[in-house]
């Protein structure tokens, strides 16, 4: 009996988590945000599915089932990585042609006076350059 409602909690909390990822993927605004919601909520969605699953081999068949650890593994080291590349290609995606490429690794790095929407959010920029605190090294 115990084993059957957290079976059920974990599937409950499955589908919750995937509906949320579901949803925000179809309503949020940018590509950045969609982006977000189906990596992160449905990421844990599965993850209770597969919780359920090795809970119930475990409790009503009597043995343990890997195969769900190595869908997790897998599910976790694929996710993010994935995730990297759809938003770095999201990234160049409306950059015009005639711009030339910027050197070495430093292609996300926020430059004052590049990128507006950032500023916006980050507030005014001060005029004299911040000094770390007595004591401490730079």
């Amino acid at each position: 009996m115990v084993w059957d409602l957290l079976i059920t909690g974990f599937l409950v909390l499955a589908g919750v988590f995937g509906l949320v990822g579901s949803f925000g993927l179809v309503k949020l605004p940018d590509p950045m945000t969609r982006l977000h919601a189906p990596t992160k909520a449905t990421t844990l969605g599965v993850g209770g599915v597969l919780i359920a699953s090795m809970l119930f081999f475990a409790a009503k068949m009597g043995h343990f089932s890997a195969h769900e650890l190595l869908i997790t593994l897998f599910l976790f080291l694929t996710a993010p990585v994935s995730a990297l590349f759809l938003a770095k290609a999201n990234l160049h995606h409306d950059r015009p042609q005639n711009l030339p490429h910027p050197e070495g690794s430093e292609w996300a790095i926020l430059r004052i006076g590049t990128d507006t929407a950032a500023e916006t959010l980050a507030g005014p920029v001060p005029e004299q350059p911040l000094t770390p605190r007595e004591g401490r090294e730079t």
